[in-house]
C-alpha cells in the first residue's frame, strides 16, 4: 500500500479498508478450498452455528463461517463504494450492513437448497409404494410366505421381501404394484393388470 494514499484517508474509510482485505483474502482462499473439496465450516464448527430445522430437513445455518467472510467482505467493498460516491457515514453503514445481511441470506439459501438436493443414500421403502416392478422369485398366495420383487426406488434398481394378499401366487416374470409397505419393511404387492 502507498503510505501517502493511506495517511490521506480518513478513519471511517480506513475501517473499511482494514475490514475489506482479510476478509477479501479469507474469502478467496474459502473460494480456492471449495474448488478443492475442503469444507471451511466442518473444520471451524462453532457453538454460534444456529440451526432452524424445516421440514426436518437439513439445517438452515445463518451463522457459519463462510456467511461470515462473505458478510464482511460485501460490507466492506459496499461501505468503501459508498464513501467513494460521496454518501453520508450513516447512508454508508446502512447500504453496507443491509448488503452484507442479503449476501448471507442468499448464501445461505443457495447451500439450503444445495443440501436438499443431495441425497443421503438411505433407501426409504415407503418411496416404492404404487411402483410397478416384476416378481423375481415366486410369491405364495394369501401371505402364506415371501418371496421377492425387483423394483426401480430412488434411482436404482433393488431387489426386496414381498408378500401378497392375492388368491394366486405371482409367478417370476410376473408385473406387481406395491400397494402397503409394512412396519417390518415387507412390501405387500398385486398382481399389475
Amino acid at each position: 500500500m502507498n503510505a501517502a494514499w493511506w495517511s490521506a484517508l480518513e478513519t471511517f474509510e480506513k475501517t473499511f479498508w482494514i475490514i475489506a482485505i482479510p476478509a477479501t483474502l479469507a474469502f478467496f482462499i474459502q473460494l480456492v478450498l471449495t474448488f478443492f473439496g475442503a469444507d471451511a465450516d466442518a473444520d471451524f464448527d462453532m457453538d454460534m452455528d444456529a440451526e432452524m430445522h424445516i421440514d426436518g430437513g437439513a439445517g438452515f445455518q445463518f451463522f457459519t463461517l463462510k456467511n461470515l467472510v462473505a458478510f464482511f467482505t460485501i460490507f466492506s467493498w459496499t461501505g468503501i463504494a459508498c464513501i467513494h460516491n460521496g454518501l453520508g457515514q450513516t447512508a454508508t453503514v446502512i447500504i453496507a450492513v443491509f448488503c452484507g445481511l442479503l449476501m448471507m441470506a442468499i448464501m445461505t439459501s443457495l447451500f439450503y437448497f444445495m443440501s436438499k438436493l443431495a441425497q443421503s443414500g438411505t433407501l426409504e421403502l415407503k418411496n416404492a409404494l404404487n411402483h410397478v416392478g416384476e416378481v423375481y422369485l415366486t410369491i405364495p398366495k394369501s401371505k402364506e410366505g415371501f418371496g421377492k420383487v425387483q423394483i426401480k426406488i430412488q434411482g436404482a434398481l433393488r431387489e426386496l421381501e414381498a408378500m401378497t394378499a392375492d388368491d394366486n401366487e405371482l409367478k417370476t416374470g410376473t408385473l406387481i404394484k406395491v400397494i402397503e409397505v409394512t412396519s417390518n419393511n415387507i412390501l405387500i404387492v398385486t398382481k399389475h393388470n
